[in-house]
């Protein structure tokens, strides 16, 4: 028989979601008279946009008339779609890009597991900790890694930790590194970058010929109006930042699946041989190879959300999911809780009560007050001691939520 890749031996045991989602599972079924609250994964529970659903059905009748009807679309994503993206996204913040320089997919979750592809398996990787998992899971299964020690880390890569004592901003790696993840506004911790911050990673990766994966997945929650949405705000950013964003938590698209990674054609890598090449050109050809692109139907109903109609109603989206941040955020402070983010991200991260870790903690809020979050440590070492929750429960659930935290629990 084949041999298997035996990096993905290399990962811990259980994705992080699922194991939460098995978990949950496994208490329901033996508790079917709970009311269950699930504050953990971050997926959306309001409706879609009135906008999005009209250009749904409109683009479903499009595609029931011979004279409209598509087919395979442009393997990158159709061109009306990239230029409002260009034109809406990243014009009003000064960034000029043209549509070539934009590749949509079906998600924010490919596009980070998949950009690390184009580069060589001896990359060296530095994560934010703690941080989205993919970032970490997607470069052991390339053989960046190895297998991790008993905290957790991978000894292949170079981990920057976010916790409470530097404000939960990195510091810059003390050894040469060739692919930095960064994500603002962060997942887990809700932390942003200052301009400052990012100008200082765009300085290090340009004198250290390194590139930044910048994930922007929640910058339509900034409010702070100092804080940068855009990676390429910072000047020189365009030659070593690839920036991803999504539809999933703006519009409501986590059924959906639609997002965008932006290659500026003037980031470039290097062969072997010295040889410069684009990245623009390689990740063209990267989703040439294995994407047919997101659907026709799916396109047009995240154009619909740059009509005026759209993005007022996608900014009613993202106030009622922070106004639930600020309910959870003020209700964990009240009960005692140290609590960060829930400003300009939809979700709260708080300490753990003292000696619990953040496994047993997420065991406890589970069987005893019957409410789902995300422990901390699965999002890296740095985050034990720290648990998540997340702004995208229902208005009810949620005050529910933390009226049972503030009855019953204490840290």
């Amino acid at each position: 028989m084949p041999r298997i890749n035996e990096h993905f031996l290399n990962l811990r045991a259980a994705y992080l979601f699922a194991e939460i989602r098995r978990r949950t599972q496994a208490f329901a079924d033996a508790h079917a008279a709970a009311r269950i609250i699930d504050l953990g994964v971050g997926d959306v529970t309001r409706p879609l946009p009135a906008a999005v659903v009209r250009a749904i059905h409109e683009a479903a009748d499009d595609m029931a008339r011979a004279e409209t009807f598509k087919g395979y679309g442009p393997y990158v994503g159709y061109e009306w779609l990239r230029g409002e993206i260009a034109a809406q996204d990243f014009g009003p913040r000064g960034v000029a890009l043209s549509p070539d320089e934009i590749f949509v997919s079906d998600g924010g979750k490919s596009d980070s597991a998949n950009l690390q592809e184009i580069f060589a398996s001896d990359a060296v990787v530095a994560l934010m900790d703690p941080v989205y998992p993919v970032y970490a899971d997607s470069n052991v299964v390339a053989g960046r890694s190895g297998p991790a020690d008993a905290s957790g880390r991978y000894a292949g890569m170079v981990y920057l930790p976010c916790v409470a004592e530097n404000a939960f901003q990195p510091a810059l790696p003390d050894r040469h590194v060739d692919l930095i993840y960064l994500c603002y506004p962060n997942n887990p911790t809700g932390a942003v970058a200052t301009r400052e911050a990012l100008a200082r990673w765009v300085h290090y990766a340009r004198a250290n010929d390194a590139i930044i994966f910048y994930d922007a997945a929640y910058e339509a929650y900034i409010v702070d109006e100092d804080v940068p949405h855009s990676i390429y705000e910072i000047e020189g950013a365009r030659e070593v930042a690839l920036e991803s964003r999504s539809f999933s938590k703006n519009a409501g698209f986590t059924g959906m699946r639609l997002a965008y990674t932006v290659v500026p054609k003037q980031a470039v890598g290097r062969s072997a041989d010295g040889r410069a090449h684009s990245l623009n050109a390689l990740w063209a050809r990267r989703v040439n190879m294995k994407s047919n692109g997101p659907p026709y139907v799916i396109q047009k109903a995240a154009a619909a959300v740059y009509t005026p109609e759209g993005a007022k109603q996608v900014r009613a989206l993202i106030d009622f999911y922070m106004a639930n941040a600020r309910v959870i955020r003020d209700g964990l402070a009240a009960a005692g809780f140290t609590v960060y983010g829930g400003r300009n991200a939809p979700y709260i991260w708080f300490r753990t009560p003292a000696g619990v870790s953040s496994w047993e903690f997420f065991d406890r809020l589970l069987s005893e007050l019957h409410i789902v979050g995300s422990p901390g440590a699965g999002f890296g070492p740095s985050g034990e001691g720290y648990f998540r929750l997340t702004a995208f429960g229902s208005r009810e659930q949620t005050e529910e939520a933390i009226e049972r935290i503030r009855a019953r629990l204490r840290p």
